[in-house]
């Protein structure tokens, strides 16, 4: 029987960040050890906020260059991801977002995850295609009425009399 490791991580990581807490208060003393966890905090603050606006300049730069922008993407997430990483207080949370800042772990979980992921667009060699606007449906103010009562011939009496 396989045991899955993600939710025994999950459970196991806040025990595992009290234990971080522990070994560098001791090494360093309780103030510092606050300051580091406040100042990880605060730079994940503001990656998220900064690098959340260049995600999407790169991702519409892909778009109108009519190539897919689904790397661009994954790297935003994993970015927005690692800021959280630096918000939540820990060292291991800490540690792993540092590593999602490194290009190459993100282009490597990008290669691993790539085929997990469909994306479902329409996006051909000429980019996103804009949705046809051929089915407009026009109405006359005779057509339109905003009370219960329908015309004998109109199509919503038909479906309530059924």
């Amino acid at each position: 029987m396989r045991i899955p490791l993600l939710p025994l991580f999950i459970l196991a990581l806040p025990l595992l960040e009290i234990a971080g807490f522990v070994v560098v208060g001791r090494e360093v003393g309780a103030p510092a050890t606050v300051g580091l966890v406040l100042a990880s905090s605060i730079a994940g603050a503001l990656l998220l906020r900064y690098q959340g606006f260049g995600v999407m300049t790169r991702v519409r730069a892909e778009m109108d260059a009519g190539r897919d922008p689904s790397r661009q993407l994954a790297h935003g997430a994993m970015i927005v991801l690692a800021a959280i990483l630096l918000i939540i207080p820990g060292f291991i949370t800490d540690i792993l977002a540092i590593l999602l800042l490194l290009p190459p772990v993100r282009d490597l979980a990008w290669r691993r995850l790539k085929g997990r992921i469909v994306m479902a667009t329409s996006f051909g060699t000429g980019g996103f295609r804009a949705r046809q606007r051929d089915k407009t449906i026009d109405l006359d103010d005779s057509d339109y009425s905003r009370g219960d009562e329908h015309g004998p011939d109109s199509p919503w009496r038909r479906l309530k009399d059924k």
